[in-house]
């Protein structure tokens, strides 16, 4: 059996943004692997988010994205539980990585947008993303629109 140290639990930590409490569940039963650790970290807070999938989301922010010199804008609404949330740094970076999300790819629709594979890593899609964020928060988020404006059109 690997030791369980607080050094470790801080890195689990760091990379996951899991409580203290939680990193070190985690470390114990996958015996101190970090890998395994984060794996059960994930799948723990993926079953979170579905939990928290019904609350009410009427607080947030709208994030503004100008790309290009100036050649396309993008709003998008994001929307959390708490004011609180909405103010924190990994829920600010969520809404400028959506507002990207959207100058990059065009989609059509919040539906489009959530399943479209994520510009930075295209192995998961912007609702993984959003969903991870739930799980670092412990809210409900949603994106709730967004436009985008190109120059010429």
């Amino acid at each position: 059996m690997s030791e369980v140290t607080t050094e470790k639990v801080k890195q689990l930590r760091e990379s996951t943004g899991a409580g203290v409490i939680d990193a070190h569940q985690a470390l114990v039963a996958s015996d101190g692997d970090m890998d395994k650790a984060k794996e059960l970290l994930k799948e723990k807070g993926l079953a979170a988010a579905e939990k928290r999938a019904e609350r009410a989301t009427v607080q947030g922010l709208v994030e503004s994205y100008v790309h290009g010199e100036g050649k396309v804008g993008v709003l998008v609404e994001v929307n959390c539980e708490t004011d609180f949330v909405a103010r924190t740094d990994e829920f600010k970076e969520l809404a400028h990585e959506v507002a990207m999300q959207v100058a990059a790819m065009e989609p059509s629709s919040v539906e489009e947008l959530l399943a479209q594979p994520y510009i930075r890593e295209a192995n998961k899609t912007v609702q993984n993303l959003v969903t991870e964020t739930i799980a670092k928060t412990g809210e409900n988020i949603k994106v709730k629109r967004f436009v985008r404006y190109s120059l010429g059109e």
